[in-house]
């Protein structure tokens, strides 16, 4: 396990180049405040005539997932609420238009720092994944990123890989990916903000394996960052990506650094932490604390802002994928914000912390906050085009391989449905692919988490509509896992499915999407195991026997028993196949061609009651 990680101090703001943003507007944004509180006055001036408020500027985004280029279809897309009530679909993300939106917000603050709340790489597309991430963090570097989290995906390759995307260095097995002037590999620099990581600690050692928080300071303003990942980060990562680690509880992590950070004479603290809610709504710009405050929100992160210290003053949240700028109540009944800005770069947020510099602390009463949208109708961010250029010329040779043709998009991470057409088509084939390593094998079943974007009808490229290329495929799957067989009984298929409404997977469902020939009820209007109607689960029109065994496929993450699947990780006599990737390439390549692409599955395997 490596030691706590260097990190180079992030450039001064005076060296930023600010791009100006060709009819950049801010639309349809809903400005949450705190309430504000009677006769406060902080109007007057401190030491050497300084006045003694000054407005901090928190621009905040999360889950960017590698996402350089604009991410295609739904996945690129928020939703804004009309003045009438109707709902607009936004094209939004791409790190040359998130560049422009925050060098454009920070126009005018002084007092301006940027943070991340985790997940800024893995599960990324192929130009940033085929490099293990290097470009991302160079992106980031460049749009001035001060400091973020760790988030579970940051743990997709290890402790070791992430310290190298900290400290720099080229892969290990890979090599340096570009030359550099005197022809030589070039070596990655890392990253010029701390990752901060506060509830991950050694197993060894018992210290955490990266900083656990960062103070920014500008002009005798100081603001401390606490960063923690979910604490459940060991059930969603592979098992070698956490070896060795310890996963410890946000609260009690944030409120033991929070204490910390108050004894050094920091009083302003900020946490940023890989958990987030779900929304009522998925309109970007919808009003979180209506009834009251916090009440359009559920979820994860609720229970743990209501009991990290009131010493915090906000939260910057993350993992849920999904944007809302509530006020949740801390431990003391005051009003906090709590923010999370969706993904992929569609939005970042945009918070004022009114900073008192005779209590050091932040004045609650006026901090206010709102989600912007990043549109692509901005001018982009030169830097950032000639970065993409410059990793899309190594990546090209790959990405824009054909492997498949299909007639239609078909909707895998945008489908907002539980069993989603891309979903049943990975399902089908891992079977397939499990097949031709074992005729016996008789289902598949597949982790939604695993997919992580949709394909798309429209042409990327020069490709032309409807060809899947490598790079696209790569963007659906890029997790590297196999395809592996195990046997299961029936009666474990069934805890199985159960475990996807049940557990750890309660309050939250993980419907695995499923090969053709199962099929199953889930009736949601029930609760726990009991939503999986367990004698409507049949394999080819014929009941699950318990005491039967079957064959079935999946991928390693899943056959390790992760996403809270313990049942499917007790499978006997596995059998590896090739990775995931490629069974999908596979079957698109055998099953589609020019005059017969591949149709978007009926979605008709699972019935569900709502």
């Amino acid at each position: 396990m490596s030691a706590i990680p260097k990190h180079r101090r992030p450039r001064r703001r005076a060296t930023r180049v600010l791009a100006v943003a060709a009819g950049f507007a801010t639309v349809g944004a809903l400005v949450v405040s705190l309430p504000a509180s009677a006769g406060q006055d902080h109007s007057g001036r401190g030491k050497g005539g300084q006045k003694r408020t000054v407005d901090v500027q928190l621009l905040s985004f999360n889950d960017f997932h590698g996402n350089l280029q604009p991410p295609a279809g739904s996945s690129g897309q928020v939703t804004e609420k009309q003045a009438d009530g109707s709902e607009k679909k936004i094209d939004a993300g791409g790190a040359e238009y998130l560049a422009t939106s925050l060098r454009t917000a920070r126009k005018g603050n002084p007092y301006s720092v940027t943070a991340a709340a985790g997940d800024l790489i893995g599960a990324s597309p192929l130009l940033s994944g085929l490099f293990h991430d290097e470009p991302t963090v160079e992106a980031m570097n460049k749009l001035d990123l001060d400091v973020t989290s760790v988030g579970n995906h940051e743990f997709d390759e290890g402790a070791k890989e992430l310290a190298r995307m900290q400290n720099g260095g080229c892969h290990p097995k890979d090599g340096c990916f570009e030359k550099g002037k005197d022809g030589k590999g070039k070596k990655f620099k890392g990253a010029d903000y701390p990752y901060l990581a506060a509830n991950v600690t050694d197993e060894k050692t018992g210290k955490p394996i990266l900083k656990p928080y960062w103070v920014w300071k500008h002009k005798g303003v100081k603001v401390g960052f606490i960063g923690v990942t979910l604490e459940g980060t060991p059930d969603i990562v592979s098992a070698d990506g956490v070896k060795g680690l310890k996963f410890h509880d946000e609260i009690e992590t944030v409120n033991k650094y929070a204490k910390i950070l108050d004894k050094q004479g920091v009083k302003s603290i900020v946490t940023l932490i890989h958990e987030g809610g779900v929304p009522k709504t998925q309109t970007y710009n919808y009003d979180c604390d209506s009834p009251g405050a916090g009440d359009g929100i559920s979820g994860p992160i609720t229970t743990i802002a209501k009991g990290i210290t009131p010493k915090v003053d906000a939260l910057v949240t993350g993992h849920t994928h999904n944007a809302y700028v509530c006020t949740i109540p801390d431990p003391a009944g005051k009003p906090r914000m709590v923010t999370s800005a969706s993904s992929f770069g569609k939005l970042y947020t945009d918070t004022t912390l009114t900073y008192d510099r005779r209590t050091k602390d932040i004045v609650r009463t006026s901090v206010k906050s709102a989600n912007h949208v990043v549109s692509r109708e901005q001018a982009k961010a030169p830097d950032m085009t000639s970065l993409i250029s410059r990793w899309d010329k190594l990546a090209a040779p790959v990405a824009n391989k054909a492997v498949g043709h299909i007639s239609a998009d078909i909707p895998g991470r945008g489908a907002g449905v539980p069993e989603s057409p891309l979903g049943d088509l990975i399902a089908d084939a891992q079977l397939a692919h499990a097949k031709s390593l074992d005729p016996e094998a008789d289902l598949a079943l597949m982790n939604p988490g695993g997919i992580r974007s949709d394909l798309v009808f429209k042409a990327s490229g020069s490709e032309g509509d409807g060809v899947v290329t490598y790079g696209e495929a790569f963007t659906v799957q890029p997790f590297s896992n196999t395809v592996n067989l195990v046997d299961l009984t029936g009666a474990q298929l069934v805890t199985g499915l159960k475990q996807q409404v049940s557990g750890s997977n309660e309050a939250s469902p993980k419907v695995l999407q499923v090969s053709d020939g199962l099929t199953y009820t889930l009736d949601m209007t029930k609760t726990g195991a009991d939503r999986v109607v367990a004698d409507s689960i049949k394999l080819n029109g014929k009941a699950i026997d318990p005491a039967a065994t079957y064959r079935v496929a999946m991928n390693s993450f899943l056959a390790g028993g992760g996403d809270g699947f313990a049942e499917l990780g007790k499978g006997t006599k596995p059998l590896v196949g090739s990775d995931d990737l490629k069974a999908v390439n596979d079957y698109l390549t055998a099953n589609s061609s020019a005059d017969k692409p591949i149709a978007p599955p009926k979605v008709d395997r699972i019935t569900i009651v709502k």
